[in-house]
């Protein structure tokens, strides 16, 4: 057991009794959203899980200590804490934990800690991927290096709708990581549900998928598994909004300098205003769609 690691109780016993765990991360709630939906819909995330069949495990550092399952109050204290909280990918845990502070776990980080506690599927809303203009700024999530090593399937509406998604796809076939389109036999773009972009395998199951990854990882195959779930289609959003307001927001983030980690959180913030608040609730319905998916993938899991 990794000694900076605190599983809680209910998850320890999830896990202990080969019963299903959902993984889910914090930057959501200090960074995706404003207080107090990201509380709620934290908690609102961890009742879909729970109504699914499985538990479910919000991942983040409090006072220095690695959380595989948080209490209600740690949910409110990250979410009060909002835009406060360190963000955390793999390069950011040491300094976290070794000065006892608060982290908002991202895609990578929750991964790391996961796999630590043995948990398998993480649910998330999208992953981060090659930012436009990578060519020049080489601006490339830790997620996608982290897909490349870490062995955790991770459910999503696809990369996020900011980022170069032709780039991203190509970076995750050379790191090796498979794109399994849940019903879809294209890559979902986060608010929309499709793409021009293709997936590598098309699954119709919870079952197809469990069976995809107990044979990857059994196979002594190391590394994730992108499980791109199209948001629903009563809460896509149409095509030419998204794109007007994402090309807007990226034009701003460039004048005002905004790059590295703090460009997710100020586009996200741009997009959801630029649609007058529709890209948020957008973001709540897949993320709850994601977590769904993610409990039957589990649940399945645990009979492979």
């Amino acid at each position: 057991m990794n000694k900076y690691l605190d599983i809680h109780p209910t998850v320890a016993e999830a896990l202990a009794q080969n019963k299903p765990v959902v993984a889910l991360e914090s930057t959501i709630i200090s960074h995706g959203m404003p207080w107090p939906e990201n509380a709620e819909t934290a908690k609102l995330v961890e009742q879909t899980v729970r109504e699914s069949g499985a538990t479910p495990a919000t991942i983040a550092i409090i006072n220095g200590r690695l959380k595989v399952g948080l209490s209600e109050q740690e949910i409110d204290a990250l979410a009060k804490e909002g835009l406060a909280v360190t963000k955390c990918s793999r390069r950011d845990l040491p300094f976290v934990v070794a000065n006892k502070k608060m982290g908002a776990t991202t895609v990578a980080a929750t991964m790391i800690i996961a796999q630590m506690a043995g948990i398998k599927v993480f649910a998330t809303g999208g992953i981060g991927g090659v930012h436009r203009g990578a060519q020049q700024s080489f601006d490339i999530s830790a997620d996608l290096q982290e897909l490349g090593q870490t062995s955790v399937a991770v459910v999503c509406a696809g990369a996020k709708s900011i980022l170069d998604l032709a780039l991203t796809r190509e970076y995750l076939e050379t790191l090796g990581v498979p794109v399994l389109g849940y019903q879809t036999d294209s890559l979902p773009a986060f608010y929309t549900r499709s793409s021009e972009h293709s997936i590598d395998y098309r699954q119709d199951s919870p079952e197809q998928v469990a069976q995809f990854l107990a044979a990857k990882w059994q196979m002594g195959l190391e590394g994730g598994v992108v499980i791109a779930n199209p948001i629903p289609e009563q809460y896509a959003m149409p095509t030419e909004k998204i794109t007007a307001a994402v090309e807007q927001a990226l034009a701003e983030a460039e004048e005002q300098g905004i790059t590295g980690k703090q460009s997710t959180p100020f586009l996200l913030a741009r997009v959801a205003e630029l649609t007058g608040g529709d890209s948020l609730a957008s973001n709540i319905q897949l993320v709850l769609n994601n977590a769904r998916l993610g409990a039957q993938i589990a649940v399945q899991y645990c009979q492979q």
